[in-house]
């Protein structure tokens, strides 16, 4: 079943600013039309009638007039009490800060250059996201359910609460600068797209995808994966490893999991005129 779209309370503001420019535009014509007044006097009367100020008629109106406006002041009263209903709801549900929020983080996702980006904020693009962090990357989320970033309470997390599967949505995220892109959707034919696309939209992308089943490693590669990753395999070879190895396994598991700088493993690029003294 296809999701209801959700009008913004931006969009339901511009609405009914708009209602109000074509009353205005009504009125004119109206009093053109109806009592031949200029555009100026149109103008003006139309004015002072959905404002209500009482102020003297241009010209003393027709029956015909007298009707129009009284119809003119019955639909303002309705409009106006739309217009303030919503501008207060804007601001005292907190919709602008909202909206300020978005905005100023749009802002430094456009900046943002050689950063990942995570598609899905389950339990794998959240270890992901922890992983970046500790190694201070800097990466974007793009998660289609809001409420996973409304359950945490990192307010610096930079995301999009968007699906990450459309072209447009990747752009968003400055696929296009970024340097890598970890697919962590919930379902592989998800990923498959999300890759597909990525791909598409930047050739020289590393990118990283999760998979279910293993079936989808080769179709995900064959998108343009560059690893594909099956966690619960891993996590099945790593449990076997406490039991046949379980020094080594512990000390590998120390250091991949590491919450300090107590421990680090870095990679080191050596050059071929390199040499050992």
């Amino acid at each position: 079943m296809r999701r209801k779209k959700q009008t913004s309370p931006l969009a339901e503001i511009y609405t009914a600013l708009s209602m109000v420019l074509i009353t205005l535009a009504i009125g004119v014509c109206g009093y053109t039309l109806i009592e031949h007044y200029t555009f100026v006097e149109a103008i003006y009367m139309t004015v002072i009638t959905l404002a209500t100020v009482g102020f003297q008629e241009v010209r003393p109106l027709s029956d015909a007039g007298r009707v129009f406006t009284t119809v003119m002041i019955m639909v303002n009263l309705g409009i106006f009490a739309y217009v303030i209903t919503r501008i207060s709801r804007y601001f005292m549900d907190g919709e602008f800060a909202r909206y300020y929020k978005i905005y100023r983080m749009h802002n430094k996702i456009d900046k943002m250059d050689g950063h990942t980006i995570i598609c899905g904020y389950g339990r794998n693009g959240q270890e992901s996201a922890m992983a970046l962090r500790r190694n201070n990357e800097t990466f974007v989320v793009i998660e289609q359910q809001e409420k996973l970033f409304t359950d945490i309470a990192d307010s610096n997390l930079l995301h999009i609460v968007a699906d990450a599967t459309k072209d447009y949505v990747l752009l968003e995220a400055g696929i296009e600068r970024a340097k890598a892109l970890i697919s962590a959707l919930p379902e592989d034919t998800l990923n498959v797209f999300v890759v597909l696309t990525a791909r598409s939209l930047n050739p020289d992308i590393k990118i990283i995808s999760r998979a279910s089943d293993i079936t989808s490693v080769k179709k995900l590669k064959s998108a343009g994966a560059n690893n594909v990753i099956m966690p619960d395999k891993i996590g099945g070879a790593h449990m076997a490893m406490l039991v046949t190895n379980p020094d080594i396994e512990e000390f590998v598991d120390l250091m991949s999991t590491k919450t300090s700088d107590a421990f680090q493993i870095n990679e080191i690029v050596v050059q071929k005129s390199f040499r050992l003294d």
